[in-house]
């Protein structure tokens, strides 16, 4: 789950771990669709996409699945190839869906309007997404960048402070980050910092890191953020085969080729389903014929030498095709009972049902639509989740005051123009008859002029 946001099988044994642990060898793991996974071949076997022979001729194989998920935008693609790479990330399946469904309403859509939708992207990790200014970029051009932030929180202890981190980046690998922490603190590029541990359990993450008693923990976080992977940034390259060429999308381009793709999907099925259902109505017709008819039917096959010359009687005293008579001849007698006649009319009126309902799907497109979303709204009650990347609306960039602590400061400025800043902690109350302490040094027939309180963020 650290990989995929959304798995398409169900594992059992060593499949590796976010520390970049190796799975275990083949013969040691065992695997099978989970539900996910099946809705991406539903129909698979109603002709709705092509086959081809697999690499030895010897099976055939899809050269796409009929899926009923957008696979490619809540899963994401990540390849390199001749001259070309890809690097698209994964989404939340709920707001692809949605987004999905305003494009079947509006095919003209905007790829700002879909972004009400699909805000950014949705990664395994969580964690935070910060600006959406490379959001936008790589969902209009099918470029950008995406700044992903670990989630991190300052707890205050009696002796000092801990920077908890429940969440880390998208590819991160932890272990190498907990160790990379240590060696920044160990080639002290990094202050502050006494410990780093992991104690991440089956209940979650949770890297604690240890801070000074006379650190400051917010500036620490910034400096762990600027330096190390806790915040890093996702390339997006959104390269895909359209027809067999490669082409860069954007998030309109992605959204309305799966739109396509289903609707051929809907489309193939239904002549399939349809094709089917005439298919046995046809057979149905001529089972009620010969229920209606019971006597002579079994009159003629009980007269024929052999079940041809059955077929051939029936065809010529009712007028039936060689399928119906073929179908009645195979058919046992009680079949053909009251009881059973009754099934057979019901089983018929509900086959003509289906085939009006097909047909309307093949001449009204309207109808199609509305099939395609009912479909992408059960999958979205069926396996939709809420986001798991936060979103923060914020500047990408650290500022220069991220990386000291906004410590209260007294500036004094002398008659000759010297400035001084002086920490407010050097400054004590004095009972009386203290002697005090000297705040400031000025030369000969110098003195303190200005005296300003202020914060060593404030700009004077």
């Amino acid at each position: 789950e650290w990989a995929m946001r959304y798995p398409l099988v169900d594992g059992q044994g060593n499949f590796g771990s976010v520390d970049g642990d190796s799975p275990a060898a083949m013969r040691y793991t065992e695997a099978r669709l989970n539900k996910l996974g099946e809705a991406m071949m539903d129909d698979l076997y109603k002709e709705t996409v092509d086959f081809e022979p697999n690499f030895d001729n010897t099976l055939v194989e899809p050269k796409v699945m009929p899926t009923r998920i957008p696979n490619l935008l809540v899963n994401g693609a990540s390849g390199i190839a001749v001259g070309m790479a890809t690097n698209m990330p994964p989404h939340n399946l709920s707001e692809v869906i949605e987004a999905c469904d305003a494009y079947i309403d509006n095919p003209e859509i905007t790829v700002e309007e879909l972004m009400e939708f699909v805000k950014a992207p949705d990664f395994p990790t969580g964690g935070y997404i910060y600006g959406v200014s490379g959001v936008r970029e790589a969902y209009l051009t099918g470029r950008g960048r995406v700044i992903m932030r670990a989630k991190a929180e300052i707890e205050s202890g009696q002796t000092h402070d801990k920077i908890v981190i429940t969440e880390i980046p998208y590819n991160v690998n932890k272990a190498e980050l907990i160790k990379y922490i240590a060696d920044l603190v160990n080639d002290k590029k990094i202050e502050g910092i006494s410990n780093a541990n992991d104690e991440s359990d089956r209940d979650g993450m949770r890297i604690v890191i240890d801070i000074k008693r006379d650190a400051n923990a917010s500036v620490v976080l910034n400096k762990l953020y600027k330096m190390t992977a806790l915040q890093t940034s996702f390339g997006v390259n959104n390269v895909a085969l359209v027809h067999g060429r490669p082409k860069t999308l954007n998030l309109r381009d992605l959204i309305k080729y799966f739109i396509e793709h289903r609707h051929e999907v809907v489309i193939r099925r239904t002549q399939f389903d349809l094709r089917k259902a005439k298919e046995r109505a046809h057979i149905l017709e001529g089972l009620i014929i010969a229920s209606d008819n019971i006597d002579e039917v079994i009159r003629i096959i009980r007269a024929a030498k052999t079940p041809n010359d059955a077929i051939t009687g029936l065809i010529e005293r009712f007028n039936l095709t060689e399928i119906q008579a073929r179908a009645i001849v195979e058919m046992r007698l009680r079949q053909l009972t009251g009881l059973m006649q009754d099934q057979l009319h019901a089983e018929y009126e509900e086959i003509m049902k289906q085939i009006a309902y097909l047909e309307s799907i093949l001449a009204d497109d309207e109808v199609c639509r509305r099939v395609m979303k009912e479909e992408l709204l059960e999958v979205k009650a069926k396996y939709g989740d809420v986001r798991r990347s936060e979103i923060v609306y914020s500047s990408e960039e650290f500022n220069p005051e991220d990386f000291y602590a906004d410590d209260q400061m007294i500036i004094t400025i002398s008659h000759m123009g010297y400035i001084k800043r002086t920490p407010l902690t050097e400054f004590r109350a004095q009972n009386r008859g203290g002697v005090g302490s000297k705040g400031t040094e000025t030369r000969d027939e110098d003195f303190v002029e200005h005296i300003y309180p202020a914060t060593m963020h404030n700009t004077m």
